[in-house]
């Protein structure tokens, strides 16, 4: 997104708030973007704790931070993704007159997207069905992604070194290990690098299990299992060499497996408001997905949705579903609305930023 803006203005000034309970707090200094924090935690506590009860006091005392913040640096535009941190964004950005992009990633927006849509000058969202949630027009403009534009299968596996005919599983949890992958490869691993190379991105916590389970494959196929903690630019290059994808139905990682055109067997996290299996029921009604509930994921489940996809014609279906549901364009679209609101100018038409992020202006 913030690449896709600085193409337009290469003076492009980028300032980012934040609360007291994320990544922020590391990765936007690291990437060169002043940070500030407002009083409030970016997640709110559910659970029965003392946060519990602090958490609305800490989003009251936010409000005139906000406030202050926004009043002092005076943006020609605010971008907010509609979590915790925007309630009090949003109402100060009002209050000032500071034109604002709201942007939703979920199909079923969350509690505080509800609530504070209505303040936003745009809403901009990842599924054409989540503007009839909000009872709003909203613009669909897919889930911003790392560039994939330049990353070609060809390319992506001569740089892994893995051969060209070779069948490809990537099995990831998005941003945290997932102990249930873990298990289900337990269970069937060797069955697997009997086939196809499997490139498993494991997390901290899960790579000294990942090095036992490397360690018990016969030497011949033990090269085929290429367990990672993290893959940070090379990630890429991973999406791109796998025929299939096995991962969990947040926003991100949906818009990067379609952007791509691959297959992919969906595992929605069965928590968090059920937002995940809201959005993996758009992938599997289209027939690009293979939907497999979180409770019923194991290794058998893995090697029957493999079965299913391993048909040619299968999964050409589903890879042509894929690319229909992709959105590569999605950080040059929404960068479009937010330039149109710095700038004062109208709004593009909805037809033009869904052709924008379709990725075919």
């Amino acid at each position: 997104m913030v690449r896709s803006l600085r193409e337009r203005r290469a003076d492009l000034e980028v300032r980012w708030v934040g609360g007291h309970r994320g990544l922020e707090a590391t990765l936007v200094p690291e990437a060169g973007i002043p940070l500030r924090r407002l009083w409030l935690r970016s997640l709110r506590t559910v659970d029965r704790s003392v946060n519990a009860l602090l958490d609305p006091l800490r989003l009251v005392a936010s409000g005139p931070q906000a406030l202050a913040i926004l009043a002092a640096w005076r943006p020609a535009a605010m971008f907010t993704t509609g979590g915790y941190v925007a309630i009090p964004m949003l109402v100060a950005a009002r209050a000032l007159g500071v034109p604002t992009l709201l942007w939703e990633g979920n199909l079923m927006p969350g509690r505080s997207v509800r609530a504070t849509a209505g303040l936003a000058s745009a809403v901009a969202v990842s599924f054409a069905g989540t503007g009839e949630i909000l009872g709003r027009r909203c613009f669909v403009t897919g889930t911003p992604t790392r560039p994939l534009a330049d990353v070609d299968a060809a390319g992506a596996r001569e740089r892994l070194r893995i051969g060209a005919h070779e069948r490809v599983l990537l099995v990831f949890g998005g941003s945290q290990a997932v102990r249930r992958f873990d298990d289900a490869l337990a269970d069937v691993l060797p069955l697997l690098v009997a086939q196809r190379t499997v490139i498993h991105v494991t997390g901290a916590a899960g790579w000294e299990g990942a090095q036992r389970r490397r360690g018990a494959l016969p030497e011949a196929h033990r090269e085929r299992y290429r367990p990672y903690t993290f893959l940070g630019p090379e990630m890429a290059d991973a999406l791109a060499a796998a025929d299939v994808i096995v991962g969990r139905a947040g926003s991100s990682t949906l818009a990067e497996v379609t952007a791509l055109g691959r297959p992919m067997i969906v595992v929605p996290y069965a928590h968090a408001g059920g937002h995940q299996e809201q959005n993996a029921r758009v992938l599997g009604q289209a027939g690009a997905a293979v939907v497999l509930d979180d409770d019923a994921f194991d290794g058998p489940a893995l090697l029957g949705a493999l079965t299913e996809i391993d048909d040619p014609a299968r999964a050409a279906a589903m890879r042509l579903a894929s690319l229909g549901l992709g959105r590569p364009g999605a950080a040059a679209a929404a960068a479009e609305l937010l330039s149109a609101l710095a700038e004062h100018r109208p709004l593009p038409s909805a037809d033009a930023i869904a052709t924008m992020a379709k990725g075919t202006m």
